[in-house]
């Protein structure tokens, strides 16, 4: 193969402090060494087999939602389902550490739900999920699971259209679902009353952190009745979280089935372009091989990874892309084609990213170096999940 992986160069893309994103002021990117880019993967170590002490026929559930949860074809719970759940089911506030994909979204949704029937004042819960795409998965699984029911959600997020979401609040769901900003605007227009409300959800709550939404999520809290039952769920727990739990929580309950995020069951190397055009020939020969199954690749800004997914397209490499500039419904679409395997590369910024669930990740290839060796962990954390081997590249400018 005509690429070389080896060590050495300055990362593709490094700034120097003064320079911003597409002219405007922004962070300056942290210039990281391309040695962290490197390393062998371990075998991951045999993982012992959570054994539930709960079957999902167990839980205080009625018979349709029990139903419903058959369906679907779950029978033992997950750790972070079959811990708290009970808790949640008794009433008591959660802080739940979980990493994305454990199933923590059924943990919460399931009790809701089973609380729903015959509550007269709606909406009485609120969903708060730090990006469009997450909020949209706990709609879709709410909906699943709350078949039959004559239970209703709604979801208030940006890029979908804001007229439509104010008719189906005057609808009263049970269920309001949505990101911080949209549900802020919607609240200051006094579209959104959150006086009834007796549940309160934040999926996510270090992401939400990350992205600057915690002056919006204070500003929401605010507005909620005291007494509430809270659910926290977050995959760390900084000195931030901490204090944010203490404010906004009564009393909780920790679970923690938090594995650590390691990236060492990753085997990571670099590969080294000349230039962009050369750094894109090398990208697509790579691509052209089978073994490359399902593929995340990381560009820097929206521009430019609808430019790469364009280009991958010309060159025959159907792939999609998620970003910024992208509706909502584009970027669901993009995504279930990825998901389902309709197509084997997945174009994206770190934001569109963050919160997505995407099983089975093959490879992931950071086209742009991220903003800091944080971002690189996080992207990187997409393959190799549960004792599959995962493979990132990461391009530097050759020496």
């Amino acid at each position: 193969m005509a690429y070389q992986q080896r060590r050495g160069g300055r990362p593709q893309g490094a700034r120097r402090p003064h320079q911003s994103r597409g002219g405007r002021k922004g962070p300056a990117k942290k210039y990281i060494h391309p040695s962290k880019f490197i390393n062998k993967a371990v075998a991951p170590a045999e993982e012992i087999a959570y054994e539930a002490t709960h079957r999902f026929t167990d839980f205080p559930f009625g018979a349709e939602l029990q139903h419903n949860i058959s369906k679907k074809g779950y029978i033992t719970p997950s750790a972070i389902q079959d811990q708290a759940i009970p808790h949640i089911v008794e009433g008591r506030d959660v802080i739940g550490l979980a990493n994305t994909g454990t199933g923590k979204t059924a943990a919460f949704l399931l009790p809701i739900i089973e609380r729903q029937s015959g509550i007269m004042l709606r909406p009485s819960v609120l969903v708060v999920a730090p990006t469009r795409e997450l909020a949209q998965q706990i709609d879709e699984q709410f909906r699943e699971f709350s078949r039959g029911m004559q239970l209703y959600s709604t979801l208030i997020v940006g890029g979908m259209n804001i007229d439509r979401q104010i008719r189906e609040l005057k609808r009263r769901p049970h269920l309001i679902i949505g990101t911080p900003g949209r549900l802020k605007d919607l609240i200051g227009r006094r579209q959104i009353q959150l006086k009834n409300m007796t549940t309160l959800v934040l999926d996510e709550a270090d992401r939400m952190l990350d992205m600057g939404f915690l002056p919006d999520i204070r500003q929401i809290v605010n507005e909620m009745p005291r007494e509430r039952q809270t659910l926290f769920f977050s995959a760390t727990i900084t000195p931030e979280i901490e204090a944010l739990t203490k404010d906004f929580l009564n009393n909780p309950v920790t679970v923690s089935v938090r594995t650590s995020e390691t990236s060492e069951h990753v085997e990571q190397d670099v590969i080294e372009a000349r230039d962009k055009g050369h750094k894109i020939d090398l990208l697509t020969e790579m691509l052209e091989q089978d073994h490359y199954e399902k593929v995340l690749v990381f560009g820097e800004t929206k521009y430019g990874v609808q430019r790469l997914s364009d280009h991958l397209d010309n060159r025959g490499i159907p792939s999609v892309a998620i970003h910024g500039n992208k509706n909502q419904s584009q970027r669901s679409k993009a995504l279930k084609l990825f998901k389902d395997e309709k197509v084997r590369v997945l174009v994206a910024t770190d934001v569109a990213a963050r919160g997505l669930d995407i099983p089975n990740v093959s490879h992931v290839i950071n086209f742009d170096t991220p903003q800091t060796y944080e971002d690189y962990v996080h992207r990187i954390g997409r393959t190799g999940r549960g004792g599959a081997k995962g493979h990132a590249h990461t391009f530097i400018d050759a020496r």
